[in-house]
């Protein structure tokens, strides 16, 4: 197996897809071209395990979804998708990727940090099977590919973006749990915004406290939060709260105020199409390039294992430029841009954590 440290290119997202959320604890999608009839000695291909919030996000998951698909296509291969249960234990995770492998899907991923302690457990099991940790890398083994992104580098230069926009002074942070990994887009957020414009504030508010991952699924949290922080003056909130920022959007919009994504261009998704004028940029994650690279990766017979990492340079993180109104902001876009000059040549050292 080929191990690796840092991905410097990154495949471009596939387009992502507009998507319903199918029932809990069920199988999304098998392969329509049929699993069995494109079944090799690399398996029956790939199988992805999703994060809380499911398909149909217009954010993280769907990204996920989007490298699967274009996988599928591109190798000819069969595929399975799997959505979680709401308030569901390791065991349930441990059970559906035991499945999975047994099942000879190659490589099988879990979509986000909660799948560690499973795939930690059915690597062990399953040798000859690549496994993908996707947002985690503290497994480490021959058969796992952590793939994972520098998502304080992204966030900073959403910081910048908010700090140029902002006219009340005022922004916001909302993160869907208080978790590390969420704490990062934080961190890079304010140290962003306090870099471009000192006297701006930020308000920040987390939806729950782990263990409680419901602020990863409740739209009506992050309504409730934006509302929140919209009543305190903010007029740009950025958000990193899966399903539940839909909910962030939607509030934002209705006061023609801005909002900045997370993931997947959220512009782009259909779903949302009705909040797109106010949806100033979005901190996108090459979830999908991540899923993509390890499943061609198998497919040519030298599996990616260990640390994968999708950085500001790789092109791995990055703010999305779909909204035009965006593209007419010259100062903001000027100011971003040195941003990112500055984070790749290493002048600029964004934090990891508050």
């Amino acid at each position: 197996m080929r191990r690796v440290s840092k991905l410097f290119a990154a495949v471009g997202t596939a387009a992502a897809l507009a998507l319903s959320a199918t029932a809990c604890g069920s199988t999304s999608t098998e392969s329509s071209s049929g699993s069995d009839s494109s079944e090799s000695a690399k398996g029956k291909g790939i199988a992805l395990a999703y994060d809380v919030g499911g398909r149909g996000d217009q954010s993280f998951n769907d990204a996920a979804y989007a490298g699967f698909e274009k996988a599928r296509k591109d190798f000819g291969i069969g595929g399975k998708d799997i959505e979680p249960s709401d308030g569901e234990a390791d065991a349930d995770k441990v059970q559906r990727l035991t499945e999975l492998a047994r099942q000879g899907y190659n490589p099988v991923i879990g979509v986000g940090f909660a799948y560690a302690p499973s795939i930690k457990e059915v690597s062990e099991k399953f040798p000859k099977t690549t496994f993908g940790l996707i947002d985690d890398n503290t497994v480490q083994a021959e058969n796992v590919a952590n793939l994972v992104f520098s998502e304080e580098q992204g966030s900073y230069l959403a910081g910048v973006a908010a700090a140029k926009a902002t006219e009340s002074k005022v922004v916001g942070f909302v993160g869907g749990v208080e978790v590390p990994l969420i704490k990062k887009f934080e961190a890079g957020f304010v140290q962003g915004v306090k870099d471009t414009d000192p006297s701006v504030t930020v308000k920040t508010q987390y939806l729950t406290q782990p263990p409680d991952m419901g602020g990863f699924s409740k739209p009506d949290l992050g309504k409730e939060a934006a509302r929140g922080q919209l009543d305190a003056d903010a007029d740009v909130i950025y958000h990193a709260a899966g399903l539940a920022g839909q909910g962030v959007i939607e509030a934002v919009a209705a006061q023609d105020k801005w909002v900045i994504g997370v993931d997947s261009d959220q512009y782009e998704q259909k779903t949302l199409a009705k909040y797109k004028d106010r949806i100033l940029t979005s901190m996108t994650k090459d979830v999908s390039g991540a899923v993509y690279n390890l499943v061609k990766s198998v497919q040519d017979g030298d599996p990616l294992s260990g640390e994968v990492r999708f950085d500001l340079e790789s092109g791995g993180v990055g703010l999305a430029d779909s909204n035009p109104e965006f593209t007419k902001m010259t100062e903001l876009q000027e100011a971003v841009k040195k941003a990112k000059e500055d984070i790749v040549s290493g002048e600029i050292e964004v934090k990891t954590a508050p």
